[in-house]
C-alpha cells in the first residue's frame, strides 16, 4: 500500500512574498552636510518620512562599518526608519544593523530642489518574491477606478495617502496638509492642494499636476522634486498647471 506523507499541518508558518513602495535615500559625503540638507527637507515638508519605509543606498559610498552604523543611528534620531541597506559590502553589515537588500526595482530618481546641494531621494519597489497590485491607503469615501484612472470624490485628509501607479489620480475636493497623492500618471485636484502631489511616480515625464488652488508642501513630476516655497510667490493660492521641461518643473496659472 502506498504511503502518503503530509508535509504541512495546522502549526506550519506561512511565508509569502510582498511588494511595497519604499523611499531610497542615497547619501553623499560629507555626511554631516548631507544630514543638514535632510533636516531642511524634513522641516519644510513635515511628516515626509513618518511611517514610511526607507532603504539606505550606500553603493560606491566610501565609508566604514562605524560610519555606516553612525549614519543609521543619526537617521533613527530623525525618525527615519531604515528597513534595509542596499549596495553595502557584507563586512559593513554588523549585528543590530538593518539587513542587506538586493534586487530592488527602481521607480524614479528624484532630487529635492533647494538652494543648497540637493538630497537624492528615490522611490523603489522593495525586494519581493510575489509582486502585488499598487495599494490605495486609508482613503474613505466613494472611489471609482479604471486601469487608467482613479477618482476620489471626497477630500483627502491629513495623514492619508493615495498611491495609484497605474494612471491618473483625480480628487474631487481638497488635499489637506500632511496628505499625499502619488500617481503613475497625472494628478488633478479640484480643490486646494495643501499636501504633497507626486505625478509620474514610476517614470513618466509627460505627467502633469493640475490644481484649483496651489498651497502645496511638495510637488514632484517624474522624479524631479520641488518644495512649494521654492516656487514663484505669484503662483500661491492660484489655479495652476505644472509640467516637466528637462530637469525643471514649469508652472503657469490657469484661467
Amino acid at each position: 500500500m502506498k504511503m502518503v506523507t503530509v508535509l504541512t499541518d495546522a502549526r506550519s508558518i506561512r511565508i509569502k512574498g510582498r511588494s511595497f513602495l519604499a523611499v531610497v535615500l542615497s547619501p553623499d559625503l560629507p555626511l554631516d552636510h548631507w544630514l543638514t540638507r535632510l533636516d531642511d527637507l524634513a522641516a519644510r515638508s513635515a511628516g515626509f518620512f513618518f511611517g514610511r519605509p526607507v532603504v539606505l543606498d550606500v553603493t560606491d559610498l566610501p565609508i566604514n562599518r562605524d560610519e555606516l552604523k553612525g549614519l543609521v543611528t543619526a537617521l533613527a534620531e530623525r525618525n527615519v526608519s531604515i528597513m534595509g541597506i542596499e549596495g553595502a559590502r557584507p563586512s559593513l553589515i554588523g549585528p543590530g544593523m538593518p539587513p542587506a537588500l538586493k534586487g530592488g526595482r527602481p521607480a524614479s530618481d528624484v532630487e529635492v530642489a533647494n538652494a543648497a546641494p540637493s538630497i537624492e531621494v528615490r522611490s523603489a519597489a522593495a525586494e519581493t518574491a510575489e509582486p502585488e497590485e499598487p495599494a490605495m491607503v486609508e482613503v474613505s469615501g466613494e472611489v471609482r477606478s479604471t486601469p487608467q484612472s482613479l477618482i476620489i470624490r471626497e477630500p483627502v485628509r491629513s495623514g492619508q495617502s493615495v498611491i495609484f501607479t497605474e494612471g491618473d489620480v483625480t480628487v474631487i475636493g481638497s488635499v489637506a496638509s500632511g496628505a499625499e497623492i502619488i500617481a503613475g500618471g497625472s494628478v488633478h485636484i479640484y480643490g486646494t492642494l495643501r499636501g504633497r502631489a507626486m505625478a509620474g511616480a514610476i517614470g513618466n515625464a509627460s505627467a502633469q499636476i493640475f490644481c484649483r488652488k496651489l498651497e502645496a508642501e511638495l510637488l514632484a513630476i517624474d522624479g524631479v522634486y520641488k518644495m512649494a516655497d521654492d516656487m514663484a510667490p505669484g503662483l500661491r493660492g492660484q489655479a495652476v498647471q505644472l509640467w516637466l521641461d528637462g530637469d525643471a518643473i514649469m508652472a503657469e496659472k490657469l484661467s
